[in-house]
């Protein structure tokens, strides 16, 4: 029942000398869920490190980020950033550059030296990691952290997976991904290359394992029927790519056709360009708005001269001339055939039709299960066979770099609660991220973000030298600074400056600063009124209101 109250205040309180009821709600600080953190896909609480690199605290922020993701070198180039997508500063001007910032911190960490954080005591128990991809080599890495021991095993010369043998050197250059790969193998973990794997219970048994993890990606290249001459040249794009970031130079010819509509197909149109190609020409049988690839690399496709041929499907190849048929799409978005066709000139045509698993490891393993062309997995990335888990490309997932990072750490707690016999740990979080309407945008001024230098479309395709450069330090703080801080609490002390009661107290540490680890606030009960004020001023959405315990 609500108590009435007859009470004097502060004369300069808004609510001084008023008669009314006790409050029914009372607000409180909270811990929100930024849109960019949940949006990530390898799991990184993005606000968090954006707010400790505001000060200039690169280190703490960098160590602050490794503790998810060992590589932002690697994802600040690579990375389709999500995070942006979701930020909720595009609805005020423009998102937040997480991605640039996230590579200011990567390339910082190789400049400057930083180690990893040393792995915990060991555990005695061993882990074999099968492949050295990006979700490998993360998990490698959770799991040394937890003191573990590591072997991670692949078939190819080098790790690195499809960040080595798919990615342009012009979006990922090869010393940044040697560099991050070494300093994670400094932690102790054991890389054993040119060895492949064909019995993973002989492997397990002869090397003594506790738990393995399938990490072996996507390596095999979807092929398409197409009614092709013996004169006809057709390769697949995972070739073309892997010979090219190998340093060879496939002869390709003066026309290069690429079928597809992926992020593959973009980065082999715009390979073949820098191959000697006078014309690279994507074919692909929908619109460009229903293209996969992200839209950043068709508009570096585009502008690097790549042609576009949407609504085409190859029907047929016969020396260098191909058969297009015109697509339509019906109702539902699904491509259909409309009997025109066309002819197009091609010297090669190269397949970028997507990827599927090797299975030819997963024959010998009873209760692992293949659905949809990919390794059916449970909570923690376990399959149905008990110490056996798998991730990244060869598991349900977005196949991408990001996902496939998030997907090796999420296995690598996974086995940890299996060796503990506890429940994997839930890894998202179930709040919903804060709104853009639950911040109070007044407090902030316009500032775009800043634009990092690239190379002028007229010189690209000379050489495979990287296109994007990377921030300076006083722009990364700029950048940095931009974040809103979404749902989380950032020391502005407007709360403490409008609160016409004087409810809001500082919690003032050691050093005569806020203390941010309660909030640098408390609300004293015994004077608010329930009235609101700080809420609805609060710039970051970091405070609400809850109904009043009776």
């Amino acid at each position: 029942m609500d108590k009435p109250f007859a009470i004097t205040l502060d004369p300069h309180s808004s609510l001084a000398n008023h008669t009314g009821t006790w409050r029914s709600e009372r607000p409180v600080y909270v811990d929100g869920l930024a849109p960019c953190t949940h949006a990530c896909p390898a799991g990184e609480q993005v606000q968090s490190w954006l707010y400790t690199a505001e000060d200039g605290s690169y280190e703490a922020a960098w160590r602050n980020l490794v503790a998810v993701n060992p590589f932002p070198a690697i994802m600040g180039r690579v990375c389709y950033h999500p995070c942006e997508t979701a930020c909720n500063r595009a609805q005020l001007d423009t998102a937040v550059g997480i991605n640039s910032v996230e590579r200011f911190l990567g390339d910082e960490a190789i400049d400057r030296g930083w180690a990893l954080p040393a792995p915990a005591v060991d555990t005695g128990r061993s882990v074999l990691v099968i492949g050295a991809g990006p979700c490998g080599l993360a998990a490698a890495y959770h799991l040394r952290r937890l003191g573990h021991a590591v072997e991670i095993r692949d078939a190819g010369a080098q790790a690195g997976g499809m960040m080595r043998h798919g990615i342009p050197t012009f979006r990922l250059p090869r010393d940044v991904l040697d560099i991050e790969i070494a300093r994670l193998l400094e932690l102790g973990i054991t890389l054993t290359l040119d060895t492949r794997v064909d019995s993973v219970a002989a492997a397990m048994r002869d090397g003594g394992f506790d738990a393995v993890l399938l990490a072996t990606g996507a390596p095999l290249s979807k092929r398409a029927y197409l009614p092709a001459g013996q004169s006809a040249r057709v390769l697949d794009a995972l070739s073309v790519l892997g010979d090219a970031a190998a340093g060879e130079r496939p002869q390709l010819g003066r026309t290069v056709v690429v079928y597809g509509g992926g992020n593959t197909a973009m980065d082999a149109a715009r390979t073949a360009k820098r191959l000697g190609a006078d014309e690279a020409v994507v074919v692909y049988r929908r619109t460009r708005e229903r293209m996969p690839a992200d839209a950043g690399e068709v508009e570096d496709a585009l502008a690097e001269g790549v042609q576009m041929r949407w609504l085409s499907t190859i029907t047929q190849v016969e020396g260098t001339t191909l058969t297009l048929e015109k697509m339509r799409l019906d109702d539902d978005g699904r491509p259909q055939p409309t009997g025109e066709y066309e002819e197009l000139s091609g010297d090669a045509v190269v397949l970028a039709l997507g990827q599927d698993i090797d299975q030819s490891l997963l024959t010998s393993l009873p209760g692992v299960t293949v659905r949809d062309g990919v390794v059916e997995v449970g909570p923690g990335q376990m399959t149905g066979a008990p110490g056996v888990f798998a991730g990244g490309d060869v598991a349900p997932a977005q196949r991408s770099v990001t996902a496939a990072i998030g997907q090796g750490r999420t296995a690598a707690q996974g086995i940890d609660a299996w060796f503990r016999s506890a429940p994997p740990a839930t890894e998202r979080d179930a709040a919903e991220p804060v709104p853009f309407d639950k911040l109070n945008t007044w407090y902030y001024s316009d500032a775009p973000h800043a634009v990092r230098p690239r190379l002028d479309a007229a010189r690209r395709t000379t050489d495979f030298s990287e296109i994007v450069g990377g921030l300076d330090a006083d722009t990364a703080l700029y950048e940095a600074r931009r974040c809103l801080s979404c749902g989380n609490c950032f020391g502005c002390d407007n709360c403490y400056g409008v609160c016409p009661d004087n409810a809001v107290l500082k919690i003032v540490g050691a050093h005569g600063a806020v203390d941010p680890s309660a909030y640098g606030y408390a609300i004293d009960l015994d004077y608010c009124k329930g009235c609101g004020l700080c809420v609805s001023e609060c710039p970051a959405g970091a405070i609400v209101m809850i109904p009043e315990q009776t």
